[in-house]
């Protein structure tokens, strides 16, 4: 049987996994069981084969277990990252752990055992492209360094980041490079690995962010972009399915921004900051 993990039990990933999922053994890993078997049961209900699994993405023992289970009941052929925390979630060394190493620990254990043909997907965040650019020698480190010693960067110590905002971009800029790094050695075993740059996607999480200290700043964006309105699960699930099926067949360690125009408001548009 073909084998599907997703880590990240919300909106975003069970919406790709109804689209890619089909046919699949699907493996739930969630740190709260509770939320891994409730979409579990829905997709379940919805005629697919789905299990949960209890998983911190922050632990390498946790990953590897997850991947374990995954490998009990077939080839691991498809990959979707969507866990992760929010600056209004967590502190500044829980979105590091989670968000950066955990991401980056969860793309190097299975790119060792991606079948042939295989394809994943980590979902990052419009707040990598945001953040001034960084030298080419600290994009290197973000891309190239084992997971394991990812957080003895300087770059990643505590006290040289200002804030959970700080953190959060990134981590999410270190998504984007690992995926990069990452896709030649998945390319290796002929398989591809991408990720996906969401602006204000309506799920919990982003209602946690609209709820808290930079509710008005998040609001603001949306109104303020190109579209006008922040986006749905369906839309970031529609871009993974170009990016997991055949059509995608020449698409490999890429980002897609899809954020309704935010971003480029936020350089060229009425979202610019005031200097």
């Amino acid at each position: 049987m073909n084998v599907m993990i997703l880590t990240g039990a919300g909106q975003i990933g069970m919406a790709i996994a109804r689209r890619m999922g089909f046919g699949m053994k699907i493996v739930i890993g969630d740190r709260n069981i509770e939320n891994a078997e409730r979409t579990a049961n829905t997709l379940n209900n919805a005629g697919f084969d789905a299990v949960s699994v209890e998983m911190d993405l922050s632990s390498l023992r946790s990953v590897r277990n997850l991947i374990k289970t995954a490998e009990s009941y077939g080839k691991i052929r498809m990959l979707v990252n969507a866990a992760g925390v929010s600056p209004s979630q967590a502190p500044i060394e829980a979105i590091l752990k989670v968000d950066l190493y955990g991401t980056a620990v969860l793309l190097e254990e299975v790119g060792k055992v991606i079948a042939e043909g295989g394809t994943g997907i980590t979902i990052s965040s419009q707040s990598g492209h945001r953040m001034p650019a960084l030298t080419p020698e600290e994009d290197e480190l973000l891309a190239t360094t084992p997971a394991d010693e990812l957080l003895g960067l300087d770059m990643l110590r505590p006290e040289n980041i200002r804030d959970t905002l700080h953190a959060y971009q990134l981590a999410k800029r270190c998504n984007e490079k690992r995926v990069m790094a990452e896709s030649v050695r998945w390319g290796q075993r002929g398989a591809r690995i991408n990720s996906i740059s969401p602006g204000i996607i309506v799920t919990p999480l982003a209602i946690d962010e609209f709820n808290g200290p930079r509710g008005d700043f998040y609001r603001n964006m949306f109104e303020k972009c190109p579209a006008g309105r922040p986006g749905t699960a369906d839309e970031v699930a529609g871009v993974a399915e170009l990016l997991m099926s055949e059509k995608g067949a020449f698409i490999t360690g890429s980002d897609f921004l899809i954020d309704g125009g935010a971003t480029a408001s936020y350089f060229y548009g009425p979202l610019r900051p005031a200097e």
